[in-house]
């Protein structure tokens, strides 16, 4: 089985994959905009040109180009000419948060409890069926991805479970799986794990790997489901709590709980 690494390529590739629907530039800029709040696109990194954007995301050139000035705008993206040119990712942590805490406020509740049910049902599914289809070397390769889990920051501890959630998906043998599991990665995942940005949800969220990975071993399809669920479920209390923390009249515009600056964070 591929290494965690290649997972981690494999989300990148869903960034750029073609969109559904509407070419609109709002859409492309969402994309661009989750993916690097989430770390999955780096500090410095560069971003593809207008027209290989365009491509691989299947809209026109001017479309790409409207989204770039928008990430501009937001100073997520800089911009240089001449040789060594090109679209630049700038993550900012500051910045990042306040742009996805005003996400959440722009969301319903009804909405983000819809967003992690379809998000529970296709990671749900992935362990039940990984449960039941999991070889000796798929364990060791789950083992792996948990061993190596960063939790030391927030940034870290997304993408121990991004790797162990696309990890889970490989497992089960569906490419469809996979493939919406990288999807819901990209769009829902930089809300969904919010909660990672307090150290007691990173150590839950180990405690939910161990538990998927244990059910797993023991070839308990309901028990690697409900783990998994239950985990969605408590990470998406936390975040329709933290909405009426960033509603409610006592906080401020950009006021929610707001997590110690780590390293790791800092860096993207």
């Amino acid at each position: 089985m591929p290494q965690a690494t290649s997972r981690s390529d494999a989300t990148r590739a869903v960034v750029f994959s073609p969109l559904e629907g509407a070419g609109r530039a709002e859409l492309v800029e969402q994309r661009l905009t989750d993916a690097i709040v989430a770390g999955v696109l780096r500090d410095g990194e560069r971003l593809p040109s207008e027209s290989e954007l365009a491509k691989s995301l299947g809209v026109a050139v001017v479309t790409a180009r409207e989204a770039l000035v928008a990430l501009r705008d937001k100073g997520l993206v800089l911009t240089r000419r001449g040789r060594d040119g090109g679209s630049f990712v700038t993550h900012d942590r500051d910045a990042a948060m306040r742009m996805t805490d005003a996400r959440v406020r722009a969301l319903s509740r009804i909405e983000l409890r819809d967003l992690s049910l379809h998000y529970a049902a296709i990671a749900g599914m992935a362990a039940e069926v990984a449960a039941d289809r999991a070889s000796d070397d798929d364990l060791a390769s789950l083992v792996e991805v948990d061993a190596r889990a960063d939790l030391g920051s927030a940034g870290g501890a997304r993408r121990a479970m991004s790797r162990f959630q696309l990890e889970i998906a490989a497992v089960s043998q569906s490419p469809r799986l996979v493939h919406e599991e990288l999807r819901l990665q990209a769009e829902s995942g930089p809300l969904l794990w919010l909660c990672l940005r307090e150290q007691a949800y990173r150590d839950r969220s180990r405690q939910a790997r161990v538990e998927v990975i244990e059910a797993i071993r023991s070839v308990d399809p309901p028990r690697a489901r409900r783990a998994t669920t239950d985990h969605i479920a408590a990470a998406t209390e936390w975040l329709i709590d933290e909405k009426s923390r960033l509603e409610s009249p006592q906080q401020g515009p950009e006021q929610g709980r707001q997590p110690a600056p780590d390293a790791e964070d800092r860096k993207g």
